[in-house]
């Protein structure tokens, strides 16, 4: 037997559990998610050590003030909604479309979507990890025409499940690459409304650095190329968990800082991580912490390899 088949008779192995998993779980009301995210997080904090570290570095960096029982609080409870992220993906994907309808409680801000599409402009979604973006993009691509960049898992055999899940309510998914660019500039010139995720780290030379929670962090450029080409406006959107007995969702959709709109690429970038901090200011324990946001550095960028190769050709086409 070869390796590579190997490989795959374990990947498929893989997703036939993890695809039965999901399927059992979208069964389930998010109430009884949440509960059951409440009783792993123990066990997942003492089996996830790098995770459990990642967040408590981070959220001691963006509150470098709390106490430390409060430290610790947040700590738990941030993991808890990182497994509840985890247990509603099958809800999210596969579970009946009417019931993920209803999980949905509340919409807040709807207007800032609409009034920018009455105006004939696009809408560029800031989709950060808070929350469930699984819900948000069911919500968005059920109300308008909705185009967002997609990534294939490392586990191959799941790429039709989670592609399935991600457009059957009519999302389009485009490449991570400038094909996908391209695809996200002609759907915002159709005055449709298109999802960016403004907390991931981009590859160098596709990123600045500007403040997030008062550290530098390196942060996509994407968002001011496509403003300056398309004229569209920005919105910052998220699913926000409820943790009370009714469970589900609350949709929020907040004002854009209004840096995001200048040409200057540094500008841009700081007024997208305020727009996160501003959507984690909802309610800190629902952000990502466990995501290395501050990996990369300056000093990791003046070392990196092509980097002055990078900055003269930046400088040269500006």
């Amino acid at each position: 037997m070869t390796d590579s088949h190997t490989v795959s008779l374990k990947a498929r192995l893989q997703a036939r559990l993890i695809h039965g998993l999901w399927k059992t779980l979208a069964r389930w009301r998010p109430p009884t998610l949440w509960r059951l995210s409440r009783c792993l997080e123990p066990l997942y904090r003492a089996l996830a050590p790098r995770e459990r570290r990642v967040t408590r570095i981070n959220l001691k960096a963006a509150y470098p003030d709390m106490d430390k029982a409060t430290h610790r609080r947040l700590t738990r409870d941030s993991l808890t909604h990182s497994i509840a992220t985890i247990m509603e993906l099958g809800f999210a994907w596969i579970g009946e479309a009417r019931k993920v309808e209803t999980a949905i409680h509340a919409v807040h801000g709807r207007e800032l979507l609409d009034d920018a599409r009455a105006s004939g402009r696009g809408v560029i979604v800031l989709a950060p990890h808070f929350g469930n973006w699984e819900v948000l993009n069911f919500w968005l691509s059920s109300h308008f025409p909705f185009t967002a960049m997609y990534e294939p898992p490392k586990i191959a055999p799941l790429d039709p499940v989670i592609r399935a899940g991600r457009e059957r309510k009519g999302a389009a998914l485009v490449p991570t690459n400038s094909r996908g660019v391209a695809a996200l500039l002609k759907a915002l010139k159709r005055c449709e409304a298109i999802g960016i995720l403004p907390d991931q780290v981009p590859s160098w030379g596709s990123g600045v650095f500007a403040d997030f929670f008062g550290r530098p962090a390196y942060t996509a450029t994407l968002l001011p190329k496509l403003v300056a080409r398309t004229d569209a406006r920005v919105v910052v959107g998220v699913a926000r968990r409820k943790t009370d007995a009714t469970g589900g969702f609350e949709i929020h959709f907040l004002r854009a800082d209004e840096r995001v709109y200048d040409p200057d690429e540094t500008v841009s970038a700081a007024g997208v991580n305020a727009c996160v901090e501003a959507a984690i200011a909802l309610d800190p324990t629902q952000y990502q912490w466990e995501y290395k946001r501050f990996r990369r550095t300056p000093g990791q960028q003046e070392n990196s390899p092509g980097w002055k190769e990078q900055r003269l050709y930046s400088n040269k086409h500006r």
